[in-house]
């Protein structure tokens, strides 16, 4: 029988569940059962009706559809106008509540962004928009303007807006699979001093790489997803969570989901130590080079003497693209990789990198295109380093034993991830 026709003690209905983190989540929160439901449309009436469930949260596109089937909503969710937690209490009546709208207040405060006399955009008009809406203007914005396909303002005429201070993404795009989409340009907005992105996955959509790049306060979903559910848990227990438990779930979610990216010359040593940390997880590796090997049928050296370079790289940023959408992945990126910016972005949308650093006379040349002979391997130094620089988080030596080398890695990652 389907767990849609069982009953759930708590659980997530949505359309589309497959990448959801809420179980995880609420596994860690209050070690209760919590089932993921994916609903079609025409299926919604029938389950709702049921109501065989203790608790429930709601995602896209459900948010407003459930309210009809409420017998009592909160202030805050008949203010809204959108539910995304629902309990059943004793006797059967079913309450709705909002619970993003705190998830959403705790990720704005964690990046330091404030609403308090600011011009607020909010991307999209559903049920998360409308969430961000309210908690704005209740923080203080002196204006809040809503940002949609056919709207008053719209993507077309949008950057007539170009004095907003805060702007907020609560539409899919840029969301996994669709990664590296966007809605806007946030370099046309002078005086932007903040960003928030709904999206969790990936961790850093294109337009939060661009607000990163312009050095503004930030946030994903991500804390946003696990402040709501702790607070939905909290109606589902009947009883308070430390916010201290937002902060390590999140931190917790964030090592495991984040993949450890090795950039670096030819020959420094990336695949070994990133094979050696692997291993150490338990994570799957992936050498972008590797994968290009297997797609093309032959080696990185038959395809520059075949095909020449730019063909190279082209089946390497395919490469780079599919492999920087995962999650949980050791990475070695090719030696020329992040000298294309669409292969650095998408390498840090889900990436933590570091930059394997070895002495020129200690690279391996073998079979390796460019790396003929010192000297050419001094001129793409050269021409690289500060590329490297500047994409990588933090530089590892591997001058030394291999295993030193992984070492450090790990003791960096470990420390900022606490993992």
């Amino acid at each position: 029988m389907s767990e849609k026709n069982t009953t759930i003690e708590y659980g997530l209905i949505g359309e589309k569940l497959s990448h959801s983190y809420s179980k995880i989540i609420h596994g860690r929160l209050g070690g209760y059962r919590y089932d993921l439901i994916s609903l079609a449309p025409e299926e919604l009436d029938a389950f709702m009706k049921a109501r065989n469930f203790k608790g429930l949260n709601v995602t896209i596109p459900y948010k407003k559809a459930v309210i009809p089937y409420c017998d009592e909503l909160s202030p805050s969710a008949k203010r809204i106008g959108s539910v995304n937690t629902l309990l059943l209490r004793e006797g059967g009546s079913l309450y709705g509540h909002n619970t993003d709208y705190d998830g959403f207040l705790y990720a704005a405060k964690s990046a330091g962004i404030s609403f308090a006399g600011k011009k607020v955009l909010v991307l999209g008009s559903g049920g998360t928009s409308l969430t961000s809406c309210a908690a704005a203007e209740d923080s203080g914005a002196s204006d809040v303007i809503i940002v949609s396909r056919n709207g008053k303002c719209n993507y077309g005429n949008v950057y007539e807006e170009k004095d907003a201070e805060i702007i907020i993404n609560t539409t899919p795009v840029g969301m996994y699979p669709q990664n590296g989409a966007s809605l806007l340009d946030l370099s046309l907005f002078p005086h932007l001093s903040g960003f928030i992105d709904v999206i969790y996955n990936p961790l850093r959509t294109a337009t939060m790489l661009q607000a990163e790049r312009l050095g503004l306060p930030r946030t994903s979903g991500l804390p946003m997803l696990v402040a709501q559910a702790k607070a939905a848990a909290e109606l589902f227990l009947s009883r308070p969570i430390s916010d201290g438990e937002t902060n390590r779930i999140c931190s917790s979610l964030l090592g495991e989901i984040t993949n450890i990216v090795l950039i670096g010359m030819p020959g420094s040593g990336k695949t070994s130590i990133g094979r050696a940390v692997a291993k150490r997880l338990e994570r799957k590796f992936v050498d972008t080079d590797s994968l290009v090997e297997e797609r093309a049928g032959m080696s990185v050296s038959e395809i520059f003497s075949t095909f020449g370079e730019a063909h190279f790289r082209r089946l390497e940023r395919e490469a780079v693209a599919d492999a920087g959408k995962e999650k949980g992945l050791v990475i070695s990126a090719g030696g020329g990789a992040v000298m294309d910016a669409q292969n650095r972005d998408a390498l840090r949308q889900n990436g933590r990198i570091y930059h394997i650093v070895r002495d020129l006379e200690r690279l391996a040349r073998d079979n390796r295109p460019l790396s003929t002979s010192l000297d050419a391997l001094k001129e793409i130094w050269l021409r690289r380093e500060p590329v490297y620089k500047a994409a990588a988080d933090k530089t590892i030596e591997n001058n030394g034993a291999l295993s030193e080398a992984a070492d450090c890695l790990m003791e960096d990652f470990n420390e900022v991830f606490g993992y």
